[in-house]
Protein backbone atom coordinates (compact mmCIF):
# COMPACT_ATOMS: atom_id res chain seq x y z
CA UNK A 1 0.00 0.00 0.00
CA UNK A 2 1.08 3.77 -0.58
CA UNK A 3 2.35 5.25 2.68
CA UNK A 4 1.50 8.62 3.35
CA UNK A 5 2.02 11.03 6.18
CA UNK A 6 -0.49 14.44 6.47
CA UNK A 7 1.22 17.61 6.51
CA UNK A 8 1.42 19.80 9.37
CA UNK A 9 -1.78 22.27 9.62
CA UNK A 10 -0.15 25.25 9.88
CA UNK A 11 1.87 24.04 6.37
CA UNK A 12 -1.78 23.52 5.13
CA UNK A 13 -3.57 26.72 6.73
CA UNK A 14 -0.61 28.84 5.02
CA UNK A 15 -1.62 26.82 1.67
CA UNK A 16 -5.33 27.20 1.95
CA UNK A 17 -4.86 30.89 3.16
CA UNK A 18 -8.41 31.91 3.65
CA UNK A 19 -9.70 30.59 0.73
CA UNK A 20 -13.20 28.34 0.66
CA UNK A 21 -12.24 24.32 0.32
CA UNK A 22 -13.58 20.90 -0.32
CA UNK A 23 -12.12 18.45 1.40
CA UNK A 24 -11.46 14.70 -0.58
CA UNK A 25 -10.25 11.75 1.11
CA UNK A 26 -8.95 8.15 0.39
CA UNK A 27 -11.15 4.94 1.17
CA UNK A 28 -8.33 2.49 1.01
CA UNK A 29 -4.53 3.57 1.98
CA UNK A 30 -4.66 7.22 3.08
CA UNK A 31 -7.77 4.86 5.66
CA UNK A 32 -5.60 2.78 6.63
CA UNK A 33 -2.89 5.41 7.40
CA UNK A 34 -5.07 7.33 9.04
CA UNK A 35 -4.66 10.74 7.36
CA UNK A 36 -7.23 11.02 4.68
CA UNK A 37 -10.19 8.60 6.07
CA UNK A 38 -13.24 9.95 6.95
CA UNK A 39 -11.97 10.53 10.42
CA UNK A 40 -9.53 12.89 9.18
CA UNK A 41 -11.36 14.83 6.72
CA UNK A 42 -13.83 15.43 9.42
CA UNK A 43 -11.19 16.65 11.76
CA UNK A 44 -9.71 18.85 9.35
CA UNK A 45 -12.68 20.08 8.63
CA UNK A 46 -13.21 20.93 12.19
CA UNK A 47 -9.84 22.20 12.54
CA UNK A 48 -10.47 24.44 9.59
CA UNK A 49 -14.01 25.73 10.88
CA UNK A 50 -12.30 26.59 13.93
CA UNK A 51 -10.20 29.26 12.16
CA UNK A 52 -13.02 30.47 10.34
CA UNK A 53 -12.19 28.79 6.99
CA UNK A 54 -14.95 27.96 4.68
CA UNK A 55 -15.58 24.46 4.02
CA UNK A 56 -17.96 24.17 1.43
CA UNK A 57 -18.00 20.30 1.58
CA UNK A 58 -16.07 16.38 1.77
CA UNK A 59 -16.16 13.09 0.20
CA UNK A 60 -14.03 10.00 0.69
CA UNK A 61 -13.31 9.08 -2.67
CA UNK A 62 -13.29 5.16 -3.86
CA UNK A 63 -10.10 5.64 -3.99
CA UNK A 64 -8.93 8.71 -4.74
CA UNK A 65 -6.72 7.13 -7.75
CA UNK A 66 -9.67 6.00 -9.66
CA UNK A 67 -10.51 8.90 -11.72
CA UNK A 68 -13.60 7.64 -13.12
CA UNK A 69 -14.79 6.44 -9.67
CA UNK A 70 -13.69 9.98 -8.73
CA UNK A 71 -15.41 12.30 -11.47
CA UNK A 72 -18.84 10.42 -10.51
CA UNK A 73 -18.51 10.87 -6.88
CA UNK A 74 -17.04 14.33 -7.38
CA UNK A 75 -20.15 14.87 -9.52
CA UNK A 76 -22.60 14.40 -6.77
CA UNK A 77 -21.25 17.37 -5.27
CA UNK A 78 -20.81 19.48 -7.91
CA UNK A 79 -22.59 22.58 -5.56
CA UNK A 80 -20.05 22.51 -2.86
CA UNK A 81 -17.27 22.35 -5.18
CA UNK A 82 -17.98 24.86 -7.37
CA UNK A 83 -18.33 27.26 -4.01
CA UNK A 84 -14.55 25.78 -3.13
CA UNK A 85 -11.75 28.00 -4.46
CA UNK A 86 -9.34 25.24 -3.36
CA UNK A 87 -9.73 21.09 -3.60
CA UNK A 88 -7.85 19.72 -0.21
CA UNK A 89 -6.93 15.91 -1.22
CA UNK A 90 -5.79 13.69 1.76
CA UNK A 91 -4.38 11.04 -0.47
CA UNK A 92 -1.12 9.91 -2.05
CA UNK A 93 0.60 12.31 -4.51
CA UNK A 94 -1.41 9.85 -7.29
CA UNK A 95 -4.32 10.44 -5.53
CA UNK A 96 -4.15 14.39 -5.64
CA UNK A 97 -2.69 14.31 -9.42
CA UNK A 98 -5.98 12.05 -10.40
CA UNK A 99 -8.38 14.99 -8.26
CA UNK A 100 -6.71 17.00 -10.48
CA UNK A 101 -7.41 15.28 -13.54
CA UNK A 102 -10.91 15.36 -12.48
CA UNK A 103 -10.95 18.56 -11.33
CA UNK A 104 -8.72 21.06 -13.60
CA UNK A 105 -10.29 24.31 -13.21
CA UNK A 106 -9.67 23.92 -9.70
CA UNK A 107 -6.33 24.30 -6.91
CA UNK A 108 -5.82 20.88 -5.61
CA UNK A 109 -3.65 21.00 -2.52
CA UNK A 110 -1.75 18.06 -1.65
CA UNK A 111 -2.96 17.30 1.89
CA UNK A 112 -0.54 14.39 2.39
CA UNK A 113 3.24 13.81 2.27
CA UNK A 114 3.45 10.55 -0.05
CA UNK A 115 6.61 8.56 1.56
CA UNK A 116 6.73 4.92 -0.02
CA UNK A 117 4.99 1.57 -1.16
CA UNK A 118 4.94 -0.56 2.11
CA UNK A 119 4.34 -3.20 4.36
CA UNK A 120 1.46 -3.01 7.07
CA UNK A 121 3.52 -4.43 9.86
CA UNK A 122 1.27 -3.79 12.41
CA UNK A 123 -1.55 -1.92 13.27
CA UNK A 124 -0.69 2.03 12.78
CA UNK A 125 2.77 0.39 11.75
CA UNK A 126 4.81 0.40 7.81
CA UNK A 127 7.58 -0.42 6.39
CA UNK A 128 9.37 0.52 3.02
CA UNK A 129 9.52 -2.24 0.85
CA UNK A 130 9.33 -0.85 -2.55
CA UNK A 131 10.42 1.91 -5.01
CA UNK A 132 8.08 0.82 -7.67
CA UNK A 133 11.38 1.21 -10.14
CA UNK A 134 10.11 -0.61 -13.15
CA UNK A 135 11.79 -3.69 -12.79
CA UNK A 136 11.37 -6.09 -9.48
CA UNK A 137 14.58 -8.09 -8.60
CA UNK A 138 13.97 -9.76 -5.64
CA UNK A 139 13.44 -12.96 -6.67
CA UNK A 140 17.45 -12.50 -7.28
CA UNK A 141 18.15 -11.61 -3.78
CA UNK A 142 16.18 -13.99 -1.72
CA UNK A 143 13.18 -11.97 -1.66
CA UNK A 144 14.40 -8.80 -0.20
CA UNK A 145 14.94 -6.20 -3.03
CA UNK A 146 18.50 -4.11 -2.08
CA UNK A 147 17.23 -1.28 -4.23
CA UNK A 148 14.65 -0.37 -1.80
CA UNK A 149 15.57 -1.55 1.35
CA UNK A 150 19.53 -0.79 1.35
CA UNK A 151 19.62 3.48 1.45
CA UNK A 152 22.69 3.39 -1.25
CA UNK A 153 20.75 0.66 -3.69
CA UNK A 154 23.87 -1.43 -3.59
CA UNK A 155 23.31 -4.70 -5.88
CA UNK A 156 26.50 -5.99 -5.07
CA UNK A 157 26.65 -5.86 -1.39
CA UNK A 158 27.41 -5.70 1.47
CA UNK A 159 29.68 -2.33 1.53
CA UNK A 160 31.21 -3.67 5.11
CA UNK A 161 30.09 -0.54 6.93
CA UNK A 162 27.38 -2.49 9.10
CA UNK A 163 27.71 -2.94 12.54
CA UNK A 164 26.17 -6.21 14.37
CA UNK A 165 23.42 -6.58 11.43
CA UNK A 166 22.81 -2.44 11.64
CA UNK A 167 22.97 -0.43 8.43
CA UNK A 168 25.59 2.43 8.90
CA UNK A 169 23.67 4.88 7.33
CA UNK A 170 20.72 4.10 9.89
CA UNK A 171 21.31 2.70 12.50
CA UNK A 172 17.57 2.00 13.19
CA UNK A 173 16.88 -0.55 10.58
CA UNK A 174 18.78 -4.11 9.71
CA UNK A 175 21.25 -3.68 6.99
CA UNK A 176 19.56 -5.76 4.20
CA UNK A 177 22.65 -7.21 2.85
CA UNK A 178 22.88 -9.00 6.33
CA UNK A 179 19.48 -10.36 6.23
CA UNK A 180 20.06 -11.69 2.11
CA UNK A 181 23.78 -13.44 2.98
CA UNK A 182 21.65 -15.37 6.17
CA UNK A 183 18.64 -16.39 4.03
CA UNK A 184 20.56 -17.92 1.18
CA UNK A 185 22.92 -19.40 4.13
CA UNK A 186 20.23 -20.92 5.86
CA UNK A 187 18.96 -22.30 1.98
CA UNK A 188 22.46 -23.53 1.22
CA UNK A 189 22.76 -21.55 -1.67
CA UNK A 190 24.73 -18.87 -0.76
CA UNK A 191 27.30 -19.60 -4.52
CA UNK A 192 23.78 -17.60 -5.84
CA UNK A 193 25.74 -14.55 -4.53
CA UNK A 194 28.93 -15.00 -6.25
CA UNK A 195 27.16 -13.84 -9.52
CA UNK A 196 27.35 -9.82 -10.23
CA UNK A 197 24.61 -7.71 -10.51
CA UNK A 198 24.81 -5.64 -13.60
CA UNK A 199 23.75 -1.75 -13.10
CA UNK A 200 20.28 -1.14 -12.70
CA UNK A 201 18.58 -0.09 -15.72
CA UNK A 202 16.67 3.16 -14.71
CA UNK A 203 14.86 3.45 -18.03
CA UNK A 204 12.41 0.91 -16.92
CA UNK A 205 11.09 3.19 -14.12
CA UNK A 206 9.93 5.62 -16.88
CA UNK A 207 6.64 3.78 -18.29
CA UNK A 208 3.94 6.93 -17.89
CA UNK A 209 1.29 4.38 -18.75
CA UNK A 210 0.23 0.93 -18.96
CA UNK A 211 -2.66 -1.11 -19.95
CA UNK A 212 -3.13 -5.09 -18.35
CA UNK A 213 -3.05 -7.46 -20.88
CA UNK A 214 -6.61 -8.88 -22.66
Amino acid sequence: MIITKQKKLEVLLDLIKNDSVFIAGCSECATLCNTGGEKEVLEMKENLEKRKINVTGWEILDPACHLQNDKRLLREHKDSIEKAKKILVLACGNGAQTVSDALPNKEIISGNDTLFLGEIKHTNEFEKKCNLCGECISNLFGGFCPVSLCPKSMLNGPCGGSVNGKCEVNKDIDCVWDSIIKRFKEKGELDKLKAISAPKDWSKSNEMTWRTPR
